[in-house]
């Protein structure tokens, strides 16, 4: 698979990396078309883990009015 170019692949390769060892998965699963909940059967409180740990890892706040608007159940990292 071939990954974005620059700094935004990197990001992804950090962000992948997370969500593999958080949902303990293979990161062939993990890919930029990958749906949360849908693909990678995450749930609720997997999602609040996952913000969590990359509001830390980032050094960013994700805003509760982002999260609310944020369609976990269609949206891929794609859309990000």
């Amino acid at each position: 698979m071939k990954l974005l170019n620059g700094g935004v692949g990197m990001i992804f390769e950090k962000v992948r990396a997370i969500i593999c060892d958080q949902l303990e998965l293979d990161e062939d699963v993990v890919t930029l078309d990958a749906v949360l909940l849908e693909d990678l059967g995450a749930d609720s409180i997997d999602l609040a883990d996952l913000v969590m740990t990359l509001e830390d890892e980032f050094d960013m706040e994700i805003s509760d009015e982002e999260l609310e608007n944020y369609d976990y159940r269609r949206t891929s990292f794609r859309y990000c």
